[in-house]
């Protein structure tokens, strides 16, 4: 009975550190320049940066 408890643990522990294996792999980063969002000048959002080179 406690063996069974105990395989029982360790194949769910085993299952736990496969998904989390997976999702790592298959995530689609979350570094910081998939997050920015641009504002431009009608207030929109863009995922491009600002045009500076206008000079008014």
């Amino acid at each position: 009975m406690k063996k069974q408890l105990e395989k029982n643990k360790q194949k769910k522990k085993e299952d736990k550190a496969q998904r989390k294996q997976e999702r790592k792999q298959n995530s689609s980063g979350g570094d910081l320049e998939n997050m920015i969002a641009y504002v431009n000048e009608f207030g929109e959002i863009s995922s491009t940066p600002p045009d500076t080179t206008n000079t008014n």
